[in-house]
């Protein structure tokens, strides 16, 4: 199921499970994952986009082995808050990847979240190729410690 609603969201997903937090580009889905107490995301892997039903499966692999309890997707604004193509997709993606299962599924504002990860892999010295390599699943763990933030955020009001 989509929620539109964090609050709702966070209700429903189960205790003591990983979230999965993804960041859909056209060639590529950067993959991160957070432990069991949802406090830290880590960078998982980048999934090279091929067609929808490979690309589903690869990620049902990855859920299923990480028990992954819910999913959060980055959704592309445009800078002045804005939705274009680029989030269409990422909803009808959304939309698709629901029909196939039961996980809970959540938006969160990804503008500049790969900014933020070039950023930190600069800082680090990385390579221009490693960066090219890592930048997607980096971005999507920006992603995925928003919501781990914030859901923290909202255990303690």
């Amino acid at each position: 199921m989509i929620y539109e609603s964090l609050e709702d969201f966070a209700v429903a997903l189960p205790a003591q499970r990983a979230i999965a937090g993804l960041d859909l580009g056209t060639k590529t889905i950067g993959v991160a994952v957070s432990d069991r107490l949802m406090s830290v995301a880590t960078p998982l892997e980048t999934v090279r986009r091929s067609k929808y039903t490979a690309d589903a499966a690869r990620l049902e692999q990855i859920f299923k082995a990480r028990e992954i309890g819910g999913i959060i997707l980055g959704l592309p604004f445009n800078m002045d808050g804005s939705e274009g193509p680029r989030c269409q997709s990422t909803r009808a993606f959304a939309r698709n990847f629901a029909r196939q299962n039961d996980l809970p599924v959540a938006y969160w504002d990804e503008r500049l979240s790969t900014v933020a990860a070039e950023r930190a892999l600069l800082e680090a010295d990385t390579s221009r190729k490693r960066r090219s390599e890592v930048i997607d699943h980096v971005a999507a763990s920006y992603i995925l410690q928003g919501l781990l933030d914030r859901l923290h955020n909202m255990r303690k009001t």
